[in-house]
């Protein structure tokens, strides 16, 4: 008992800490350098809450400035108020609608008048709950497509055409594993997502000559985020499916915001191209549990809105 108590305590203190909410961490280890991102600036969307609150307030604690943007202004004004009296550093909140080009637009020209540069992309607006396909509407598919896909590539060929093409940058596309093996109830993020990894794929080929690094993270079910409630991740938690995952848990935003630093950051500089899964393995284990997904999906806690 002693050594499983003790194990049990080694893992605890491997697993960085997080907040529930879209709050600031009370404290913070640096494992990597302090300045890994100084004087660089994040353009970061969905930057307001949940994974994209936490990507923010890691690169900033890391030297970066940041660029928050959604399309609700008020979330974004109130995280960058957290976020600069967390870290002390810089943080613009912007509205921008991802499936309009011109907000886009009208958004990067507003960074780059404040900050004079963008060195990095996290593409992380998104849009997704539980739905089985025979009763998912053609605009709930398309609505998915046009925020996450197009969202994507609109965001992505604006800094393009604005910074990137002409001085370099960094992407970072979150994705998804849900259409490795084909998750039940997500046929719209699943193929959203795939799509993603797709153009990432296709965009590190094109635009590497032009000093750009493309990539994607896929997270796994993650605490704390729209996503997690959504998507069933507490009734998961409750009937103990976490088990299966080899790594016997789910993430924090921590975790993801970390890896997030690494594929943003000159760690991996010779790195583009990929899908980093940061999932604890669970693609590779958990099974598609259909009858649960359905009961979550049924109990309607997870429509859109």
């Amino acid at each position: 008992m002693a050594e499983a108590a003790m194990a049990e305590a080694a893992m605890a203190a491997r697993v960085p800490p997080d907040e529930d909410g879209d709050e600031c961490l009370p404290q913070y280890r640096h494992l990597l350098s302090p300045d890994l991102l100084a004087g660089q600036v994040a353009f970061i969307t969905g930057g307001g809450s949940g994974i994209g609150f936490r990507i923010a307030e890691i690169f900033m604690r890391h030297g970066c400035r940041t660029v928050i943007a959604s399309r609700n202004l008020q979330r974004v004004s109130e995280a960058s108020k957290k976020l600069m009296a967390a870290t002390g550093q810089q943080c613009l909140p912007l509205s921008i609608d991802v499936r309009q080009p011109q907000t886009i637009a009208a958004a990067v020209d507003e960074a780059l008048k404040e900050f004079q540069r963008i060195d990095i992309l996290i593409n992380g607006a998104a849009g997704n709950f539980l739905c089985p396909a025979s009763a998912l509407s053609f605009n709930a598919f398309k609505t998915v497509i046009d925020i996450d896909t197009m969202g994507t590539f609109n965001t992505s060929k604006v800094l393009f055409e604005k910074y990137f093409r002409d001085h370099g940058g960094v992407i970072v596309n979150i994705t998804a594993t849900l259409s490795y093996r084909g998750q039940a109830l997500q046929v719209h993020a699943g193929a959203a997502k795939a799509a993603i990894d797709a153009m990432t794929r296709h965009l590190a080929v094109e635009w590497g000559p032009n000093n750009i690094r493309v990539n994607s993270l896929a997270p796994g079910p993650i605490t704390g985020t729209e996503g997690f409630r959504r998507l069933g991740g507490k009734s998961a938690e409750k009937s103990n499916l976490f088990s299966v995952i080899p790594l016997q848990r789910a993430g924090n935003k921590t975790e993801i915001a970390h890896s997030t630093l690494y594929l943003a950051s000159p760690l991996s500089s010779y790195v583009t191209g990929t899908t980093l899964v940061v999932d604890g393995g669970s693609w590779l284990t958990s099974p598609n549990s259909f009858s649960a997904l359905l009961d979550v999906w049924a109990a309607g806690t997870n429509q859109p809105h």
